[in-house]
């Protein structure tokens, strides 16, 4: 399973904005400029996110995009679904789909259940405050190694 772009680029504008949680509306430009993206992409992306309820905006001169809840609410699963749909690795096990009528004996289907599962599982056990805490101890630990290569 690959991500597309808008699910990395997605993943990308969303740490941004938690990142900057509690400091107020963050204009799309600054969030391309921080994170080397696109801003004409990032209008494409923002909009579903907006529709979702995990961003708001605000209109203006000091307007742009803020996340709607703390990064501690906000799943990197609910964000990958939102910009890319399921993340199962075949139709047979999509949800909403008719059920095939060999998925009481095909072993192939049961693989991809347990892969679908697996894949769930990792994305809706990490939310946005895990990424910010990553990126904070990533770097620091940059930091600390680009210091004691100076000295």
């Amino acid at each position: 399973m690959i991500l597309s772009t808008r699910g990395r680029y997605g993943l990308k504008m969303m740490l941004e904005l938690a990142l900057n949680y509690g400091k107020g509306a963050m204009p799309l430009k600054d969030i391309a400029n921080k994170q080397s993206l696109s801003d004409t992409y990032l209008e494409q992306l923002i909009s579903p996110l907006r529709k979702s309820g995990l961003v708001t905006s605000t209109r203006g001169a000091q307007g742009g995009y803020e996340l709607a809840k703390e990064p501690s609410g906000i799943k990197v699963g609910e964000i990958i679904r939102i910009l890319e749909g399921s993340l199962a690795p075949a139709e047979c096990v999509l949800e909403g789909e008719p059920e095939c009528s060999k998925a009481d004996y095909c072993a192939t289907r049961l693989l991809y259940e347990k892969i679908t599962e697996g894949i769930n599982n990792v994305i809706d056990s990490i939310n946005l405050q895990d990424m910010v805490d990553d990126y904070h101890r990533l770097n620091n630990n940059t930091n600390i190694k680009r210091r004691n290569e100076d000295e």
